[in-house]
């Protein structure tokens, strides 16, 4: 037919607007006398604008148009198609996603027929329809075609969206099925002497046996056979062997009709090297002996398919068991990771970016993901044993192992992969896991996928997103601690009888396992989400809270936290998911009082504990003061600035005491601090920064409700003591001193009375009764002590230190700093110490004399009765108290000499002593090691009782609770005893000879 050329440019721009990349040449084919009887018919050209590939789609329908034979099968063919929709539909989709199902047609012409039907039984065939419609294959030619014919309809149902990638993955599996079953008839018919000797069961593995298989796949299998009729056994597993090795063949040779696909043995015991054919018996005896962990997560997929069912039924039932016990091997977790883990290593460079199936965010992560999940939570819920991925998926989130969303984003993510890779795989039937490069093949997929609106980019961008999803959720799944503690406890420990669990916490040293049990009960009976995960997570927190001095304290506490949280979304899924964070609750709440204190009054803190934000670092003192002034910026008067203020203190508090938990006890995923001293200077640090920005906030709400912008004098707060030193311990008062300055032309009384009423408001609302832990300020060590006023001038300290200060009041001053408040003023007041502190011309030996004589009596008079001074961590020999006067007695004779002594800190200074000489080496370390063990007694004592102390407790199971803080295990109290009384022996040693000894 000849065109004119205003007919051939609106045809042009018809074919353009329908989606044909090559117009010119689509046009001659529509010119072509195949289709010269429809060629304007609007129906043919707007359906084929609906295919992946319209050009390939008309190319497809012209050889199927010649291949038929005469102008009446051409005819026929072509009325059904422009009359039935469902047909046209079904015939251009296919001949528009598969090069491979066109040649198919084009050499069996009258296979198109097999679209024709629409009915019900049509739409989702099984094993049943796929049998009959391989019956006529009487060779493996013939077999190979009624399988394309089978396939041809799957594909068909695909690409029209009649059936989503599960149904056509568990069709494929089905139509893989029966062909096994004509192939093994085939390999029978050709040697019925072989089939007579034995019963032979194949058994699908990997997506065949999960019902889930791909277009093109290696068929994965494993034989079983047994001799029957009294037959010699090593006769019938020969004979066995050569019927699967026949089956084989039939299926994956090459012939005039191509290949369907591989059949693969390799999954069988020893692999390649094994028989092809064992009998039940003998798998039975090498999975039991044998066996590696990957062979264990690949009979989760096995499936009798073919041969004799009822072996391989006997097959899987016999194999089953040692499959749910396969998590309980040693390593079962890590030997899992680091299998998936060298695969990715495996893959070529070049193809890691494309690689759909083995790369990170691919198919595999997902699979590999949930079967972990699967082996270690299906051993005690039968409801997670489905060999099916997506259906496995299902069960886990119904059973609270996996979060809702992450189970609904991994389930998309994977049908949208399994999408992916079927139409890769269906354009030329060839087995491939790489993401073409090739435009043109891009905007095929796209299309075929439904995006048609800049295809390629379209796909890219929606594979990239799902692999971004896949890859994140399959490190926080596949990674997670709980997953490796779940898979170590004890065969029946994963879910918890009665019975057993009183067993299981009597053996763990729980001293009420009546109380514990209703703890458990109440927290893990019913049928609810909530309930489900609480199963899940208590065996393994059951054994958490046992390492440690008081298990009930963190059962109890763990069910407290669980019904202040049990309506919050987050908490459970933050305890199952987010890395650590379950095995940092259990040591935090079974370390002793006060951070489950603090936890309680505001139980969302847990999740601090979680990896994300943060977590447990403690934050610097700008971030603390920045949020401090916001919430009092937002508060409506100072009353309920404060109170923002300390529930910000309380919630770091518990914070900086989870941290110092962790890093001393140690989790099985963040061993214990190797450095005690980092510890200790981390609590000191993270306390005093939060006293400072604590003592800011209530600073600025005072002043904006008494005076609003600007207070009539200046006015800054100077740290003393451990605040000053930044070593400040949880329940330390904070040692201040106050001191402002009338601004101008301010009266000096205005300015006093404005300073006294900041002060006193000050400590009024940060020792109010309330849910928060008070903030004591104590300004004892001011000038004339409790007789003096709260607050100077700078002017009045200036004349009280020149005229009237002690030495003591020098020595004081070695830790003075500012904290809050205005901050030219504290620089000021540090000028006017300076000299005070620092001596130039050292201390006379009156001064050292005094300094001596002070504390001399202190150990005498401030010591409590009753007490072993040899025990008591401040005063007692070699306690914080003898650390801390030799190194100031030192920073007083030489500071104005040795810079580095200059400090308020303890061991910045004892450092400085060192490098300066003034110390030797040896004595500083004994020194160091003495004051980091006293000081992390006293917050051993505080975190364990929930309130200060200086002495060892006396009740043992808070004594063995500070023991695990400092590193000794059960029954070691007595050791830790005796390690701190050499400790302090040799530090008192080295004191009384710096201290007392020296001229």
């Amino acid at each position: 037919m000849t065109s004119v050329p205003g007919r051939r440019s609106s045809t042009f721009t018809r074919l353009l607007r329908h989606g044909f990349t090559d117009p010119a040449a689509a046009e001659r084919l529509l010119d072509g006398p195949e289709l010269a009887a429809v060629r304007d018919d609007p129906v043919l050209l707007e359906a084929l604008g609906g295919t992946a590939d319209p050009d390939l789609a008309l190319l497809g329908l012209v050889r199927l148009l010649e291949a038929q034979t005469g102008a009446t099968g051409r005819q026929e063919l072509l009325d059904t198609l422009i009359a039935a929709k469902p047909l046209r539909d079904r015939l251009l989709g296919v001949l528009g996603a598969s090069e491979a199902l066109a040649d198919h047609l084009a050499r069996h012409a009258g296979d198109w027929q097999a679209l024709v039907t629409y009915e019900a039984r049509d739409l989702h065939p099984g094993v049943t329809e796929f049998e009959q419609g391989l019956a006529e294959a009487t060779d493996p030619v013939s077999l190979r075609v009624a399988y394309r014919r089978c396939l041809l309809s799957i594909a068909a149902r695909d690409v029209c969206g009649t059936t989503e990638v599960s149904e056509t993955a568990a069709e494929l599996a089905d139509l893989a099925t029966a062909t096994l079953r004509a192939a093994l008839a085939l390999a029978e018919a050709d040697a019925p002497e072989d089939a007579a000797l034995c019963r032979l069961a194949v058994v699908a593995m990997g997506k065949c046996g999960g019902h889930e298989l791909n277009y093109v796949s290696d068929v994965d299998v494993i034989f079983v056979g047994e001799a029957v009729n009294g037959a010699d056994e090593d006769k019938a597993l020969r004979a066995a062997a050569r019927l699967a090795a026949h089956m084989m063949r039939i299926c994956s040779a090459n012939t005039v009709e191509g290949t369907i696909w591989p059949v693969d043995a390799n999954l069988r015991p020893e692999g390649r090297n094994g028989p092809l054919v064992r009998t039940l018996a003998s798998h039975r005896a090498y999975y039991q002996r044998w066996a590696k962990t990957w062979e264990f997560q690949a009979l989760l997929k096995a499936r009798p398919v073919a041969g004799d069912l009822a072996l391989g039924e006997e097959y899987v039932a016999a194999l089953r068991p040692l499959v749910w016990q396969a998590a309980e091997r040693e390593n079962f977790v890590p030997d899992v990771q680091k299998m998936r883990r060298r695969v990715i290593d495996n893959i070529p460079t070049a193809e890691v970016d494309r690689q759909l199936k083995l790369g990170p965010g691919g198919l595999r992560d997902v699979e590999f993901a949930v079967q972990l999940l699967q082996l270690v939570h299906g051993r005690a819920d039968a409801s997670l044993r489905s060999g099916t991925t997506l259906d496995a998926l299902k069960a886990l989130a119904a059973g609270g192992y996996v979060g809702r969303a992450d189970a609904a984003q991994l389930d998309d993510a994977y049908r949208f992969l399994r999408s992916l890779e079927h139409r890769i795989q269906l354009f030329r039937l060839r087995r491939t896991h790489l993401v073409p490069e090739d435009d043109a093949d891009l905007r095929r997929i796209g299309r075929s996928l439904g995006l048609r609106t800049d295809p390629v980019t379209s796909l890219t961008r929606e594979w990239r997103r799902h692999a971004s999803v896949v890859r994140r959720l399959h490190e926080k799944l596949f990674y997670r601690p709980l997953l490796d503690a779940v898979a170590q406890l004890a065969p029946g420990e994963a879910r918890l009888s009665a019975a057993a669990a009183r067993e299981r916490l009597v053996a763990l040293g729980y001293a009420d396992p009546a109380a514990a049990l209703r703890h458990l009960e109440a927290l893990a009976s019913g049928v609810t989400r909530k309930a489900a995960i609480q199963r899940t997570l208590l065996p393994v927190l059951l054994g958490w809270f046992a390492d440690s001095a008081d298990p009930d304290a963190g059962l109890l506490n763990f069910r407290k936290v669980s019904d202040a949280l049990g309506r919050t979304p987050w908490y459970l899924r933050l305890l199952r998911d987010e890395g650590a964070a379950a095995e940092n609750l259990a040591r935090v709440l079974s370390a002793g009082r006060l951070a489950p204190d603090l936890l309680l009054r505001a139980p969302e803190a847990v999740a601090l504990l979680g990896d994300g934000d943060g977590g447990l670092r403690p934050r610097t003192r700008a971030h603390l003061e920045q949020e401090v002034l916001a919430a009092v910026r937002r508060a409506d008067g100072a009353t309920q600035a404060v109170d923002a203020a300390r529930g910000i203190r309380r919630r770091e508090l518990f914070r900086t005491a989870a941290t110092d938990i962790i890093g001393s006890y140690g989790t099985e995923s963040q061993p214990a601090e190797a450095d005690q001293g980092a510890l200790v200077d981390l609590v000191g640090g993270a306390v005093s920064d939060l006293t400072a920005a604590t003592l800011a906030g209530t600073l600025r709400a005072v002043v904006r409700e008494g005076w609003g912008d600007e207070l009539p004098t200046r006015f800054a707060i100077i740290g003393m003591g451990r605040f000053g030193g930044h070593e400040l311990g949880y329940g330390s008062d904070a040692d201040v001193l106050f001191v402002h300055e009338p601004r101008d032309g301010v009266d000096e009384r205005e300015a006093a009375d404005a300073a006294g009423k900041v002060v006193a408001e000050m400590r009024r609302l940060l020792q109010a009764p309330s849910a928060d832990p008070p903030l004591i300020v104590d300004a004892d060590l001011r000038p004339e002590g409790r007789s003096g006023p709260l607050v100077r001038t700078l002017k009045s300290y200036e004349a009280y230190y020149r005229r009237w200060s002690l030495v003591w009041e020098r020595h004081a001053l070695l830790r003075a700093e500012h904290v809050a408040g205005d901050e030219d003023l504290g620089r000021r007041f540090a000028e006017l110490i300076d000299p005070l502190r620092y001596p130039p011309a050292g201390l006379g030996e009156d001064d050292v004399r005094e300094i001596r004589r002070l504390k001399a009596r202190m150990e005498s008079e401030r010591l409590p009765r009753g007490t072993d001074p040899k025990l008591h961590v401040k005063l007692g020999p070699g306690g914080l108290s003898d650390v801390e006067w030799t190194v100031q007695l030192t920073q007083l004779r030489h500071a104005a000499h040795v810079p580095g002594l200059r400090t308020t800190r303890t061991r910045e200074a004892l450092a400085a002593a060192r490098e300066a000489g003034l110390i030797s080496a040896d004595d500083a370390e004994v020194l160091d090691e003495a004051w980091v063990l006293a000081t992390g007694v006293r917050n051993a004592v505080m975190l364990v009782r929930g309130r200060a102390g200086d002495t060892f407790p006396a009740a043992p199971r808070d004594l063995a609770a500070v023991g695990r803080y400092l590193g000794y295990g059960a029954g070691r109290a007595g050791d830790m005893l005796d390690a701190y009384r050499r400790t302090a022996r040799r530090a008192r040693g080295v004191m009384e000879e710096l201290f007392y000894g020296s001229s």
